[in-house]
């Protein structure tokens, strides 16, 4: 008689989640916790960096737009945590998960050595597949983002799309407000999708036409949309 073969049952992936809002690490813990492994937590560039010294993690997932370091955030966690290996010799990992599918913000951290990018848009099941591919070594990314990394890294050796001055005068956090006002967003969403009050909402509003020289919603619409922004 033969005996049937055992199945080994694949070990959980140790996890560092890096983000700034509390409330979304919660969600995100809740969500995937009894999948993975979650093994650190971390608020900003700092103490993510400190945290995955410390853990060594397999993946990292790890928020775009962060407080602290030299003003870059993943990037400088990026570059923080460059070289380290995992217990079992493997390179630590990083999963990009934003709610920013801007261009720039995906080909920054791929260059700074990320192995994917996934909007918060996503979902548990989807998530923890997306973790265990980067655990893998795989690329993973949302279907529309992997356009950007495609154009960027398929094009000839140095060649960077140059930077939008006026877009360059945002910071990340106007960003993210104006490319969802573009979007028909109204600010009761914004607040909510980016985890921040209706007035913050209103001063980044303000401050973006400030600095873009616009004097409507529908301005700033027009102007996105000639930017390919949305």
């Amino acid at each position: 008689m033969t005996t049937p073969e055992r199945t080994v049952p694949r070990s959980r992936v140790r996890v560092v989640l890096v983000d700034d809002h509390r409330m979304f690490r919660s969600g995100v813990r809740a969500e995937i916790g009894e999948l993975v492994d979650i093994v650190g937590e971390a608020p900003d560039v700092d103490s993510a960096v400190t945290v995955i010294r410390e853990t060594r993690p397999a993946v990292v997932l790890l928020d775009v737009h962060l407080p602290g370091g030299n003003g870059n955030g993943g990037v400088d966690v990026l570059h923080g945590a460059r070289g380290l290996e995992t217990e079992d010799g493997q390179p630590v990992r990083f999963l990009a998960l934003s709610v920013s599918d801007a261009a720039e913000d995906v080909i920054a951290v791929i260059r700074a050595g990320a192995r994917g990018y996934v909007t918060k848009t996503i979902n548990a099941t989807d998530l923890v597949h997306a973790i265990r591919r980067v655990s893998d070594g795989d690329a993973v990314f949302s279907p529309r983002l992997a356009g950007f990394v495609l154009d960027a890294f398929g094009a000839a050796a140095g060649e960077i799309a140059e930077v939008d001055e006026e877009l360059d005068r945002l910071s990340a956090r106007e960003r993210e407000v104006m490319r969802l006002i573009a979007r028909g967003y109204q600010y009761k969403e914004v607040a909510k999708e980016l985890f921040i009050s209706v007035k913050t909402v209103e001063t980044h509003v303000s401050s973006v036409l400030r600095k873009l020289q616009l004097s409507s919603r529908h301005e700033l619409t027009a102007w996105a949309m000639g930017r390919r922004l949305l």
